[in-house]
Protein backbone atom coordinates (compact mmCIF):
# COMPACT_ATOMS: atom_id res chain seq x y z
CA UNK A 1 0.00 0.00 0.00
CA UNK A 2 2.83 2.39 0.95
CA UNK A 3 4.55 1.61 -2.38
CA UNK A 4 1.33 2.42 -4.26
CA UNK A 5 0.96 5.79 -2.50
CA UNK A 6 4.55 6.76 -3.30
CA UNK A 7 3.94 5.89 -6.96
CA UNK A 8 0.82 8.12 -7.10
CA UNK A 9 2.66 11.05 -5.50
CA UNK A 10 5.52 10.75 -8.00
CA UNK A 11 3.10 10.60 -10.93
CA UNK A 12 1.26 13.74 -9.79
CA UNK A 13 4.54 15.63 -9.36
CA UNK A 14 5.72 14.65 -12.83
CA UNK A 15 2.45 15.72 -14.42
CA UNK A 16 2.48 19.08 -12.59
CA UNK A 17 6.02 19.76 -13.73
CA UNK A 18 5.05 19.33 -17.42
CA UNK A 19 2.08 21.69 -17.27
CA UNK A 20 3.40 25.22 -18.00
CA UNK A 21 1.25 28.35 -17.67
CA UNK A 22 0.01 29.76 -21.01
CA UNK A 23 2.18 32.68 -22.07
CA UNK A 24 0.64 36.06 -22.68
CA UNK A 25 -0.37 36.50 -26.30
CA UNK A 26 -0.64 32.78 -26.89
CA UNK A 27 -3.61 30.57 -27.49
CA UNK A 28 -4.11 26.86 -27.57
CA UNK A 29 -3.50 27.05 -31.31
CA UNK A 30 -0.03 28.52 -30.81
CA UNK A 31 1.60 31.95 -30.43
CA UNK A 32 -0.22 34.97 -31.79
CA UNK A 33 1.54 36.52 -34.75
CA UNK A 34 1.98 40.28 -34.84
CA UNK A 35 2.97 41.97 -38.07
CA UNK A 36 4.18 45.58 -38.22
CA UNK A 37 3.47 47.49 -41.42
CA UNK A 38 4.88 50.87 -42.46
CA UNK A 39 2.39 53.00 -44.41
CA UNK A 40 2.84 56.29 -46.26
CA UNK A 41 0.41 58.53 -48.14
CA UNK A 42 1.95 61.12 -50.47
CA UNK A 43 0.36 63.58 -52.90
CA UNK A 44 3.11 63.90 -55.50
CA UNK A 45 1.78 67.07 -57.22
CA UNK A 46 1.07 66.30 -60.85
CA UNK A 47 4.19 66.48 -62.94
CA UNK A 48 2.90 68.74 -65.72
CA UNK A 49 2.02 71.60 -63.37
CA UNK A 50 3.60 74.96 -64.13
CA UNK A 51 5.50 75.15 -60.84
CA UNK A 52 8.61 77.04 -61.93
CA UNK A 53 11.51 76.16 -59.66
CA UNK A 54 9.34 73.50 -58.01
CA UNK A 55 8.63 71.64 -61.24
CA UNK A 56 8.80 67.85 -61.21
CA UNK A 57 12.31 67.53 -62.67
CA UNK A 58 13.73 69.69 -59.89
CA UNK A 59 12.16 67.82 -56.99
CA UNK A 60 11.71 64.23 -58.07
CA UNK A 61 14.99 63.02 -56.57
CA UNK A 62 14.16 64.55 -53.19
CA UNK A 63 10.70 63.02 -53.39
CA UNK A 64 12.09 59.53 -53.89
CA UNK A 65 14.67 60.10 -51.14
CA UNK A 66 11.83 61.10 -48.80
CA UNK A 67 9.97 57.89 -49.57
CA UNK A 68 13.08 55.73 -49.21
CA UNK A 69 13.95 57.33 -45.87
CA UNK A 70 10.69 56.10 -44.38
CA UNK A 71 10.81 52.83 -46.35
CA UNK A 72 7.07 52.14 -46.49
CA UNK A 73 5.68 48.66 -46.96
CA UNK A 74 2.54 50.27 -48.38
CA UNK A 75 2.60 53.56 -50.29
CA UNK A 76 -0.49 55.38 -51.55
CA UNK A 77 0.16 58.26 -53.96
CA UNK A 78 -2.11 60.90 -55.43
CA UNK A 79 -1.76 63.03 -58.58
CA UNK A 80 0.51 60.45 -60.15
CA UNK A 81 0.79 60.74 -63.95
CA UNK A 82 2.12 57.93 -66.15
CA UNK A 83 5.65 59.36 -66.48
CA UNK A 84 5.81 59.93 -62.72
CA UNK A 85 4.75 56.32 -62.22
CA UNK A 86 7.55 55.22 -64.57
CA UNK A 87 10.05 57.26 -62.57
CA UNK A 88 8.97 55.74 -59.26
CA UNK A 89 9.07 52.20 -60.63
CA UNK A 90 12.56 52.71 -62.06
CA UNK A 91 13.98 54.16 -58.84
CA UNK A 92 12.17 52.01 -56.32
CA UNK A 93 13.11 48.43 -57.16
CA UNK A 94 11.51 45.89 -54.92
CA UNK A 95 8.08 47.51 -55.11
CA UNK A 96 5.12 46.35 -57.17
CA UNK A 97 2.82 48.93 -58.73
CA UNK A 98 -0.97 49.13 -59.05
CA UNK A 99 -2.60 52.08 -60.78
CA UNK A 100 -5.01 53.20 -63.49
CA UNK A 101 -5.57 56.56 -65.14
CA UNK A 102 -8.77 58.13 -63.92
CA UNK A 103 -9.90 59.21 -67.40
CA UNK A 104 -10.06 55.79 -69.04
CA UNK A 105 -9.01 53.20 -66.46
CA UNK A 106 -5.71 52.67 -68.26
CA UNK A 107 -3.02 55.37 -68.55
CA UNK A 108 -4.88 58.62 -69.27
CA UNK A 109 -5.05 61.06 -66.39
CA UNK A 110 -3.93 61.06 -62.80
CA UNK A 111 -3.72 57.82 -60.84
CA UNK A 112 -4.32 57.00 -57.20
CA UNK A 113 -1.30 54.75 -57.60
CA UNK A 114 -0.29 52.14 -55.04
CA UNK A 115 3.15 50.67 -54.44
CA UNK A 116 3.90 47.80 -52.06
CA UNK A 117 7.00 45.83 -51.12
CA UNK A 118 7.10 42.60 -53.08
CA UNK A 119 9.09 40.80 -50.40
CA UNK A 120 6.48 41.69 -47.76
CA UNK A 121 3.28 41.01 -49.68
CA UNK A 122 1.89 38.80 -52.43
CA UNK A 123 -0.79 40.41 -54.59
CA UNK A 124 -3.99 38.35 -54.73
CA UNK A 125 -6.31 40.82 -56.47
CA UNK A 126 -6.65 44.46 -57.48
CA UNK A 127 -9.26 46.86 -58.74
CA UNK A 128 -10.41 50.43 -59.30
CA UNK A 129 -13.66 52.32 -58.94
CA UNK A 130 -14.74 55.85 -59.70
CA UNK A 131 -16.09 58.30 -57.14
CA UNK A 132 -19.43 58.71 -58.84
CA UNK A 133 -22.95 57.34 -58.91
CA UNK A 134 -21.70 54.79 -61.47
CA UNK A 135 -18.42 53.71 -59.83
CA UNK A 136 -17.75 50.86 -62.27
CA UNK A 137 -17.75 53.14 -65.34
CA UNK A 138 -14.26 54.50 -66.15
CA UNK A 139 -14.11 58.27 -66.30
CA UNK A 140 -17.53 58.77 -64.72
CA UNK A 141 -18.38 61.93 -62.75
CA UNK A 142 -21.29 62.82 -60.48
CA UNK A 143 -22.58 65.38 -57.99
CA UNK A 144 -20.69 68.69 -58.10
CA UNK A 145 -17.23 67.24 -58.73
CA UNK A 146 -14.94 69.41 -60.82
CA UNK A 147 -12.80 66.49 -62.01
CA UNK A 148 -13.02 62.76 -62.48
CA UNK A 149 -11.92 61.00 -59.30
CA UNK A 150 -10.80 57.42 -58.73
CA UNK A 151 -9.97 54.97 -55.95
CA UNK A 152 -7.64 51.99 -56.37
CA UNK A 153 -7.27 48.94 -54.15
CA UNK A 154 -5.18 45.81 -53.81
CA UNK A 155 -5.66 42.59 -51.86
CA UNK A 156 -2.41 41.42 -50.28
CA UNK A 157 -1.20 38.33 -48.44
CA UNK A 158 1.61 38.76 -45.93
CA UNK A 159 4.68 36.71 -46.81
CA UNK A 160 5.65 36.65 -43.12
CA UNK A 161 2.32 35.24 -42.03
CA UNK A 162 0.25 33.75 -44.87
CA UNK A 163 -2.85 33.84 -42.66
CA UNK A 164 -2.80 37.64 -42.76
CA UNK A 165 -4.75 39.22 -45.62
CA UNK A 166 -4.80 43.03 -45.94
CA UNK A 167 -6.83 45.22 -48.28
CA UNK A 168 -5.18 48.53 -49.17
CA UNK A 169 -7.30 51.39 -50.60
CA UNK A 170 -6.00 54.70 -51.95
CA UNK A 171 -7.94 57.68 -53.28
CA UNK A 172 -8.11 61.43 -53.96
CA UNK A 173 -11.31 63.41 -53.32
CA UNK A 174 -12.35 66.43 -55.36
CA UNK A 175 -10.90 69.78 -54.32
CA UNK A 176 -13.99 71.87 -55.12
CA UNK A 177 -17.20 69.87 -54.84
CA UNK A 178 -18.46 69.77 -51.26
CA UNK A 179 -21.28 67.39 -52.13
CA UNK A 180 -18.86 65.25 -54.14
CA UNK A 181 -16.49 64.90 -51.17
CA UNK A 182 -19.28 63.86 -48.82
CA UNK A 183 -20.79 61.38 -51.28
CA UNK A 184 -17.32 60.05 -52.12
CA UNK A 185 -16.72 59.36 -48.42
CA UNK A 186 -20.01 57.50 -48.14
CA UNK A 187 -19.26 55.52 -51.30
CA UNK A 188 -15.74 54.66 -50.13
CA UNK A 189 -17.00 53.28 -46.84
CA UNK A 190 -19.58 51.11 -48.63
CA UNK A 191 -16.95 49.89 -51.08
CA UNK A 192 -14.54 48.96 -48.29
CA UNK A 193 -17.23 46.75 -46.80
CA UNK A 194 -18.21 45.26 -50.16
CA UNK A 195 -14.62 44.50 -51.23
CA UNK A 196 -12.81 43.73 -47.97
CA UNK A 197 -15.71 42.42 -45.92
CA UNK A 198 -14.52 41.92 -42.37
CA UNK A 199 -10.83 41.62 -43.24
CA UNK A 200 -8.15 44.18 -42.26
CA UNK A 201 -8.18 47.34 -44.38
CA UNK A 202 -5.83 50.32 -44.68
CA UNK A 203 -6.99 53.49 -46.44
CA UNK A 204 -4.79 56.36 -47.62
CA UNK A 205 -5.66 59.51 -49.51
CA UNK A 206 -5.77 63.21 -50.09
CA UNK A 207 -9.33 63.85 -48.97
CA UNK A 208 -9.33 67.62 -49.49
CA UNK A 209 -11.35 67.88 -46.28
CA UNK A 210 -10.36 68.91 -42.78
CA UNK A 211 -9.93 66.36 -40.04
CA UNK A 212 -10.88 69.19 -37.68
CA UNK A 213 -11.58 70.78 -35.45
CA UNK A 214 -14.31 70.96 -36.39
CA UNK A 215 -14.31 67.71 -38.39
CA UNK A 216 -15.62 68.14 -41.90
CA UNK A 217 -18.68 66.17 -43.12
CA UNK A 218 -16.50 63.81 -45.27
CA UNK A 219 -14.29 63.08 -42.25
CA UNK A 220 -17.33 62.36 -40.10
CA UNK A 221 -18.78 60.15 -42.84
CA UNK A 222 -15.62 58.02 -42.80
CA UNK A 223 -14.43 58.10 -39.20
CA UNK A 224 -17.70 58.78 -37.41
CA UNK A 225 -20.25 56.25 -36.24
CA UNK A 226 -20.40 53.35 -38.69
CA UNK A 227 -23.78 52.71 -40.31
CA UNK A 228 -25.10 49.17 -39.92
CA UNK A 229 -23.06 46.74 -41.96
CA UNK A 230 -20.22 49.18 -42.68
CA UNK A 231 -16.71 49.11 -41.16
CA UNK A 232 -15.59 51.23 -38.24
CA UNK A 233 -12.52 53.25 -39.30
CA UNK A 234 -9.79 54.85 -37.21
CA UNK A 235 -7.76 57.98 -38.01
CA UNK A 236 -4.23 56.86 -37.14
CA UNK A 237 -2.87 60.36 -36.56
CA UNK A 238 -5.70 61.52 -34.32
CA UNK A 239 -5.56 58.22 -32.43
CA UNK A 240 -2.01 58.98 -31.29
CA UNK A 241 -2.41 62.78 -31.22
CA UNK A 242 -5.87 63.25 -29.70
CA UNK A 243 -5.38 66.96 -29.02
CA UNK A 244 -5.35 68.86 -32.35
CA UNK A 245 -2.26 70.96 -32.87
CA UNK A 246 -1.91 74.37 -34.48
CA UNK A 247 0.55 73.07 -37.07
CA UNK A 248 -0.74 69.77 -38.36
CA UNK A 249 -1.65 70.99 -41.83
CA UNK A 250 -0.56 68.73 -44.68
CA UNK A 251 -0.76 71.13 -47.65
CA UNK A 252 2.35 73.31 -47.75
CA UNK A 253 2.22 74.98 -51.19
CA UNK A 254 5.99 74.39 -51.54
CA UNK A 255 6.44 76.94 -48.73
CA UNK A 256 6.59 74.61 -45.74
CA UNK A 257 3.51 76.11 -44.09
CA UNK A 258 1.76 73.78 -41.65
CA UNK A 259 -1.01 75.94 -40.16
CA UNK A 260 -3.75 74.76 -42.52
CA UNK A 261 -6.08 71.77 -42.21
CA UNK A 262 -4.93 68.17 -42.10
CA UNK A 263 -6.40 66.87 -45.37
CA UNK A 264 -4.16 63.83 -45.96
CA UNK A 265 -5.05 60.83 -43.78
CA UNK A 266 -4.20 57.21 -43.10
CA UNK A 267 -7.23 55.30 -41.85
CA UNK A 268 -7.54 51.69 -40.75
CA UNK A 269 -10.10 49.14 -39.76
CA UNK A 270 -10.17 48.14 -36.10
CA UNK A 271 -7.84 45.18 -36.74
CA UNK A 272 -4.82 47.46 -36.34
CA UNK A 273 -2.99 49.14 -33.49
CA UNK A 274 -1.28 52.40 -34.42
CA UNK A 275 2.26 52.41 -33.08
CA UNK A 276 3.47 55.60 -34.79
CA UNK A 277 1.80 58.36 -36.80
CA UNK A 278 3.51 61.45 -38.16
CA UNK A 279 3.58 64.22 -40.74
CA UNK A 280 6.81 64.11 -42.75
CA UNK A 281 8.11 67.65 -43.31
CA UNK A 282 11.29 66.68 -45.13
CA UNK A 283 12.94 69.53 -47.03
CA UNK A 284 16.35 70.46 -48.31
CA UNK A 285 17.50 74.09 -48.28
CA UNK A 286 13.85 75.09 -47.80
CA UNK A 287 12.85 73.19 -50.94
CA UNK A 288 10.09 70.60 -50.61
CA UNK A 289 9.50 67.35 -52.51
CA UNK A 290 5.83 68.21 -53.09
CA UNK A 291 3.20 70.80 -52.26
CA UNK A 292 1.85 68.31 -49.70
CA UNK A 293 3.65 66.78 -46.76
CA UNK A 294 3.66 63.01 -46.73
CA UNK A 295 1.87 61.36 -43.81
CA UNK A 296 3.08 58.13 -42.25
CA UNK A 297 2.01 55.44 -39.81
CA UNK A 298 3.43 52.25 -38.37
CA UNK A 299 0.68 49.72 -37.79
CA UNK A 300 0.50 46.42 -36.01
CA UNK A 301 -2.00 43.77 -36.99
CA UNK A 302 -2.78 40.35 -35.58
CA UNK A 303 -4.74 38.14 -37.97
CA UNK A 304 -7.87 36.48 -36.70
CA UNK A 305 -7.37 32.83 -35.79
Amino acid sequence: MRTLLLFIVALVSLTSGCAQPQAAGQSAAGPATFVDCRVMSFNLRYGTANDGENRWDNRRELLVETIRAFEPDLLGTQECLDFQADYLRARMPGYEFVGAGRNDGRESGEMAAILFKADRFEKLDEGHFWLSETPEIPGSKSWDTSLTRIASWVKLRSRRDPQLIIYFFNTHFDHRGEVARLESARLLRRKIQAIAGGLPAVITGDFNAAAGPPPSPPYQALVGHAPAGEPALIDTYRHLHPRPGEEEGTFNGFAGTADGPRIDWILTSTHFTTREAAIDRTNRDDRYPSDHFAVTAVLRCRPAR
